[in-house]
């Protein structure tokens, strides 16, 4: 009774030593091949920061938890980060079905987390902030400079993707913005594969007849994850050339090609944010310390890594600025927060938690680096795609007097975050 009674009785709080952060990456399955280098940038972005001091007068401690490529597990790890081990932030997810299964867990129970990767869009949560690329800032400019005449004036469309919800919401978006563009549904051709993928020789072979009707053809590439191995591999078996047929990939970065032989690669493009080829002395003091980091001097820089530093960076001042931890204060602090990105320009956080990002398109080299062959300003983050009917009047605001994620501009009415909605 006495070890009841003393199990029930009051004791005073105790201040943790540490300020924790989550780090929820898949270190195994189809995934591990673009997100351990996102959990090896956590811990290097931390170490930096501690030796700096820490933050608030406390040291930082990484929690690193594995989902595995498993979806379901994302949300039951996100909830073990927060629920059980007290972060105060979360940093992760690469797909968007991912960052679906935990929305829930972090609106329930009301943490942040910062999410890096390109997206689909459609989706605003008060919870969550975008550092990766909306669909306005990576797919449509893509599309766009391959239309152009410098991009090729490509006629005929491939939309390749992996068969979840980024792919399909993008591949939705600009398969209307194409149609909206004059190119003929007979021209826009539209392939999903599952995860991990490997067998592409009845695709590729598809696309090249389909690249063969007299017409400048390229394939934009959603596909996810290890299955880009095969994917190029078969490519460069079946004799498609850059020339021939380009693809532009949203997904496959530095860290992707490190692990390729790039020669049938070479010429093939990709559109981000930032590249590790940018020469700007934010980027290349960047590398300098993550090289130094890693112990490895080979060791690649990539998009989601800068979309980390960013979030990562612009988390750090907002706590500042806030004085605590607390959820809700660092909500409010962090809106109109700017912080220096890798290539020369700020990045912002605006009132619909996405930010400010150039846009960059460039095209494999041998080493397995790309050269910057088009550049945009700063572009805002959209969370609502312009091109779809039913979204191009919403609009997301988390400040007052809106506050939500999908505020209709024509019926001045709010409808709350879409993690609800949807």
């Amino acid at each position: 009774m006495a070890m009841t009674m003393g199990a029930l009785a009051p004791f005073p709080a105790v201040a943790q030593e540490t300020i924790k952060v989550g780090i929820l990456h898949s270190l195994s399955g189809t995934m591990a091949i673009s997100e351990t280098t996102l959990k090896d940038t956590m811990l290097f972005l931390i170490d930096e920061q501690n030796k700096k001091g820490g933050l608030l007068g406390k040291q930082l401690e990484a929690v690193v938890v594995d989902p595995a490529s498993d979806w379901p597990l994302f949300a039951e790890k996100a909830r073990e980060l927060i629920a059980v081990n007290g972060v105060a932030a979360v940093f992760g997810c690469w797909t968007s079905v991912s960052r679906k299964s935990v929305l829930p867990v972090f609106e329930e129970l009301n943490s942040i987390l910062f999410y890096p990767v390109q997206y689909e869009g459609e989706e605003s949560q008060r919870n969550v902030f975008y550092t990766g690329a909306a669909p306005n800032q990576q797919a449509i400019p893509a599309v766009d400079y391959l239309m152009s005449e410098e991009g090729g004036s490509v006629e005929r469309w491939v939309l390749a993707g992996t068969d979840y919800v980024y792919p399909r919401t993008t591949n939705k978006i600009l398969e209307q913005y194409l149609l909206d563009h004059g190119v003929a549904a007979e021209d826009i051709m539209i392939n999903y594969t599952p995860f991990g993928h490997s067998d592409w020789q009845t695709i590729v072979s598809d696309i090249k007849a389909f690249g063969s009707a007299g017409k400048k053809t390229a394939v934009v590439s959603t596909i996810n994850g290890d299955a880009n191995v095969p994917f190029y591999k078969e490519l460069g078996n079946q004799g498609i050339s850059a020339e021939d047929i380009p693809v532009i990939a949203f997904s496959v970065g530095e860290e992707e090609l490190a692990g390729l032989d790039t020669t049938p690669l070479v010429g093939h493009l990709a559109a981000w944010n930032y590249f590790q080829s940018v020469d700007t002395p934010e980027n290349a003091a960047f590398i300098d310390a993550w090289k130094a980091y890693t112990g490895n001097p080979d060791r690649v820089t990539n998009d989601p890594m800068e979309a980390h530093v960013i979030g990562f960076n612009l988390w750090v001042q907002a706590v500042e600025k806030a004085g605590t931890i607390d959820t809700d204060a660092v909500l409010d602090a962090i809106i109109g927060l700017e912080t220096p990105n890798l290539t020369g320009g700020v990045a912002k956080m605006l009132p619909n938690h996405h930010i400010t990002k150039p846009v960059l398109i460039g095209e494999i080299q041998a080493d397995g680096q790309f050269d910057v062959v088009y550049e945009t300003d700063l572009v805002p983050g959209d969370a609502w795609s312009d091109f779809l009917p039913e979204s191009k009047m919403i609009e997301a605001d988390w400040t007052a007097p809106i506050s939500c994620g999908n505020y209709n501009t024509e019926t001045k009415a709010c409808g709350g975050s879409m993690a609800a909605a949807q």
